[in-house]
């Protein structure tokens, strides 16, 4: 456990990127929202939300990803195996999450009880993402975040395990699946049903049950690449 410890601590060693880049990013998406939000008339402003707190969630799989390449090395050159490197980089992802999940709560409180930051905004918890709970609202944003730091990993792992051709042959599949999934939905006509299943499905299911599964899948399949890759 203790080296286990030592695995997750070494994912602090660029505390400032690792931890201020997602903020920085998200940040500025939120700065720009403030000013288009005051810029649009009242009538025209959209209670639903903008949906640039995604873009925290996308830095963060980046910053994951880039971990596991720079710090996959160093952890072997300190002894440590493979298994207490991966399992270190899911307790940071973990506790990363939590405190993330933790600060997005209190910003969706003050951003509601400031009525928008006086302006009607919705950008910390857009829509349904707003569950008016907040013990559960910590994991809606939690788990997801979680997700995302799992996906980031992933990546890393193809990166180091498969080099760039790995990453461009994933990038394909990916492509290839995406389309066959619309071309499947249009052709028997069922963009309502996917609209209705987003929109009819819980926010538990949807941003905790959904998530948590898949990032347990790609975090299973990342250690089985994990084993084989070179640092």
């Amino acid at each position: 456990m203790n080296r286990t410890l030592v695995a997750a601590r070494l994912h602090a060693v660029h505390a400032v990127i690792a931890l201020g880049i997602p903020w920085v990013v998200v940040g500025s998406s939120f700065a720009i929202n403030l000013v288009v939000w005051a810029a649009l008339p009242t009538d025209a402003r959209n209670d639903s939300g903008t949906g640039g707190i995604i873009s925290l969630y996308v830095a963060v799989a980046i910053v994951f990803m880039q971990a596991v390449t720079q710090l996959f090395p160093m952890a072997l050159g300190l002894s440590l195996s493979r298994r207490t490197f991966y399992l270190g980089t899911l307790l940071a992802a973990a506790a990363q999450s939590l405190a993330y999940g933790l600060l997005l709560t209190i910003l969706t409180l003050v951003e509601n009880g400031t009525a928008g930051w006086g302006l009607g905004l919705s950008f910390w918890a857009p829509g349904p993402v707003d569950v008016d709970n907040p013990a559960l609202q910590i994991l809606v944003f939690a788990v997801p975040m979680f997700l995302a730091a799992s996906l980031g990993v992933g990546l890393g792992v193809v990166l180091k395990r498969w080099g760039q051709l790995g990453m461009w042959t994933l990038a394909v599949l990916l492509l290839l699946a995406g389309g066959a999934a619309v071309t499947v939905i249009t052709w028997r006509s069922a963009w309502p049903a996917v609209g209705s299943f987003f929109v009819d499905t819980p926010v538990v299911a949807l941003l905790l049950i959904g998530p948590a599964v898949v990032a347990l899948v790609v975090a299973g399949a990342s250690f089985l690449g994990l084993r084989r890759a070179v640092p």
